[in-house]
């Protein structure tokens, strides 16, 4: 009985490395991953903290932000498994697999597959709100 309840508990104790070891299934194509996020602002956390906020918009046009920081527009686009970002020079393209989860939307880096994983924190219809270099007094 003790080496049953022993992966049972390090699972319950680690939630992220309990998500890590769990089949994800397939990875949402660009058709399943625009049903999913179009009109939605998703906060996602790593770690447990929160990491930034998306805004996916019609035309599979985004705007995101890391906490507390200047918004950069981009769009989207899918290259094999793979859901694409591009917000234009200097930010490099990023390429993630996404997974509708119970957890919620699951985001893996394609050029570090064994990172720590993106999780959906929060979810929203309302626009995300974006601090600029020309905003103040």
């Amino acid at each position: 009985m003790r080496q049953i309840l022993s992966p049972l508990i390090l699972c319950l104790a680690l939630p992220g490395a309990a998500l890590a070891q769990t089949d994800l299934g397939p990875p949402l194509t660009a058709e399943q991953f625009d049903a999913r996020t179009q009109g939605r602002t998703i906060t996602y956390s790593a770690f447990g903290q929160p990491y930034g906020t998306e805004q996916y918009k019609p035309g599979r046009k985004v705007v995101w932000a890391f906490t507390e920081s200047e918004c950069k527009e981009g769009d989207w686009y899918q290259s094999g498994p793979y859901i694409c970002f591009d917000y234009g020079a200097p930010v490099p393209l990023q390429c993630w697999t996404f997974y509708d989860t119970a957890e919620g939307l699951v985001a893996k880096f394609k050029d570090d597959p064994g990172s720590e994983p993106l999780v959906s924190l929060a979810e929203s219809p309302e626009p995300l709100r974006c601090q600029g270099p020309d905003v103040g007094v």
